[in-house]
């Protein structure tokens, strides 16, 4: 069933636009019958579609070569040279530069950066991420801004020097570069005479691309980047909006040279999806390539769950960070949750107890530090230290904690807390995320949990968990963690009735965070549990749990560990788990309280880890957080 048949308005089709001055022009869609017509910032454009948001989307460049299942109209934003709104801002010329400070909100643009810098010779270029907006550079700085939009209109003239990337892909390919692209979500299936309907009103809106500039510029009054003339100008002689033979042919340059960083699938074209080969797209993931989101789907339906394992296994064993001898790493840690208190009631949870209700608790510190005492004489390196959103408990309360802990025991490492905790003690102590992170860090946090993931998709995270954070929330927590320095980890609950769609868009967003920061040390993902909660279970077979971390595996070609979850599926699975991609057997965990609440109890001992190990022909070792063998 189309999209569109499947919206709740039968047959309107949901279109978004960005709400940049550059998608002024295409507001004519908006007068088309049958349409819900919407706007947005890039990303959000992209997130809509592929969350099933939306039907047509302007969307970047980036966010397509992501999916070969999207179709795309012969509409877009491109430029033939200057795009004055992409611009590397500095006080100094580049050639003198030592780092670059990119925006995150636009990979399209980072990825044309990075393939430029390869081409000119400064691929060694420091590279950083931060909000532009915040970023203010001294006469003497020797870094640059790279930034996109209308920031860039607004800054363009605030700065000694200015590089503008469409001139300079131009200058080094005599080539259009493509931004964006309008593309229909993989579900969407239009029909002829609803296309035309479509490319008829988008030629009509770009005849009439003055008056919607002027009505933006209007509208925007004095936060527009621009005069009225200058936008007029912006709009009908700067960029170009039609996709015809030379912007596609500027288009697959630009695939090329992502391909070349592996970046991007080899698989991709912008021409359609070519002929899938299953052996060739195992083999090529298998060797560390990357691979799409459709290859990624093609492997979930036509691979044998053998030939999954296998190319999953083969992944390990040659990658960089894990060596040919069949090395399986573990660590000796333990789950304390300080307190069940949560106001958030998420519905696959049965270790919560609502605010003021009988059950609920907030440990003591010497009830804490008891339970630390406990792991040292094991060889304990580590507590996970998580609990519920206690709508009492703000930023103080945490770096007391935390200060205690590590005066005690200071060689312990403090691996804690989660998305939703940070955003809760921001929400709480009126604080901003990255305040948040360095009290924290200040006070003694160690690394960051991936607890909270689930599924990052929002039309899943709503159903199961209404009032938890989105999952552009949960990314930036992380970004957080990652800018300030910490490691933290990934992970994915799955089997609650959600699609394999859902699950490879989440390893999507995963992979994407890594490439900007490199900060997800490894990934975890469990099967949901649902004894004593309200939500119902999905597939979560053994074989499922298999087959989904295999192609985890395959797909997260940038993060180097991937933890087997013997704690949801049990000791003999998740032996079988070290098969199937896991290079790693996860932690002794002397209490867990979450899982165990909803009905799985799997526990084991170093020896029985060891053990198992051994068992599966691998050689153990103990390793902390950041994968460094610790002596047992």
């Amino acid at each position: 069933m189309s999209s569109i048949t499947a919206n709740n308005q039968a047959q309107h089709l949901r279109i978004v636009n960005v709400n940049f001055l550059n998608g002024a022009p295409f507001r004519g869609l908006a007068q088309v019958p049958e349409v819900v017509y919407s706007e947005a910032l890039p990303a959000e454009c992209a997130r809509k579609l592929f969350e099933g948001e939306a039907d047509l989307a302007l969307i970047p460049t980036a966010e397509f070569l992501k999916d070969g299942r999207l179709k795309i109209l012969p509409f877009g934003i491109a430029c033939r040279g200057k795009v004055e709104s992409v611009l590397l801002l500095s006080e100094q010329p580049f050639e003198n530069l030592d780092r670059v400070i990119l925006d995150s909100r636009s990979r399209t643009s980072v990825l044309l950066f990075k393939a430029l810098l390869q081409r000119i010779g400064r691929d060694h270029l420091e590279l950083s991420y931060a909000d532009p907006q915040t970023i203010f550079l001294e006469k003497d700085s020797r870094d640059g801004i790279l930034v996109i939009g209308d920031e860039a209109l607004k800054l363009a003239n605030h700065y000694s020097y200015k590089l503008d990337l469409g001139e300079l892909w131009f200058e080094a390919t005599g080539l259009p570069f493509v931004f964006a692209v309008w593309a229909f979500a993989p579900s969407c299936q239009p029909g002829v005479e609803r296309e035309e309907q479509l490319l008829a009103a988008l030629n009509t809106s770009l005849d009439h691309a003055h008056i919607y500039a002027t009505e933006w510029v209007e509208r925007a009054g004095k936060q527009a980047p621009l005069t009225r003339q200058e936008a007029l100008s912006y709009v009908t002689e700067v960029i170009r909006y039609r996709i015809g033979s030379d912007e596609m042919q500027g288009l697959e340059h630009f695939l090329q040279a992502a391909q070349a960083q592996n970046l991007v699938s080899q698989g991709m074209q912008v021409n359609g999806i070519s002929q899938l080969n299953t052996a060739e797209i195992l083999d090529r993931a298998a060797s560390g390539k990357r691979i799409a989101m459709h290859e990624a789907l093609h492997l979930v339906e036509h691979a044998a769950l053998s030939d999954l394992g296998i190319a999953a296994d083969l992944r390990n064993r040659f990658t960089e960070d894990r060596s040919t001898t069949g090395a399986i790493s573990y660590i000796v840690d333990r789950n304390i949750n300080y307190t069940n208190v949560c106001n958030v009631y998420c519905r696959f949870c049965a270790f919560y107890r609502a605010p003021g209700k009988a059950g609920g608790y907030v440990l003591t510190h010497q009830e804490i530090l008891s339970k630390i005492a406990e792991i040292l004489p094991h060889g304990g390196n580590q507590i996970l230290l998580q609990g519920g959103l206690h709508p009492e408990l703000g930023i103080e309360y945490y770096e007391q904690l935390f200060k205690v802990i590590k005066r005690e025991f200071p060689q312990v490492n403090l691996h804690a807390l989660s998305a939703d905790e940070v955003w809760h003690i921001a929400k709480v102590s009126n604080l901003d995320l990255d305040q948040v992170m360095q009290r924290l860090i200040q006070a003694g946090l160690g690394s960051f949990p991936g607890g909270g993931a689930e599924i990052l998709v929002d039309r899943v995270r709503r159903r199961i968990a209404r009032l938890k954070t989105t999952s552009h929330e949960w990314i930036e927590a992380h970004r957080a963690a990652h800018r300030h320095g910490l490691v933290s980890t990934c992970t994915m609950m799955f089997g609650v009735q959600e699609t394999w769609e859902d699950r490879i868009l989440h390893l999507q967003r995963l992979r994407d965070l890594q490439d900007e920061t490199n900060g997800f040390s490894a990934f975890i993902c469990w099967t949901f549990q649902d004894e004593n909660t309200k939500l119902k279970r999905g597939d979560t077979t053994a074989l499922e749990y298999l087959k989904t971390q295999a192609v985890a595996r395959l797909f997260l070609d940038n993060i180097p560990h991937l933890q087997s979850s013997w704690v949801t599926q049990g000791p003999s699975i998740g032996q079988i788990a070290l098969f199937f991609g896991a290079d790693d057997f996860g932690s002794v965990m002397f209490e867990e309280n979450v899982v165990s609440a909803a009905g799985t109890t799997f526990c084991m001992t170093s020896d029985l880890i060891e053990a198992h190990i051994k068992e599966a022909g691998f050689m153990p070792w103990r390793r902390d957080i950041h994968y460094q063998v610790v002596n047992n």
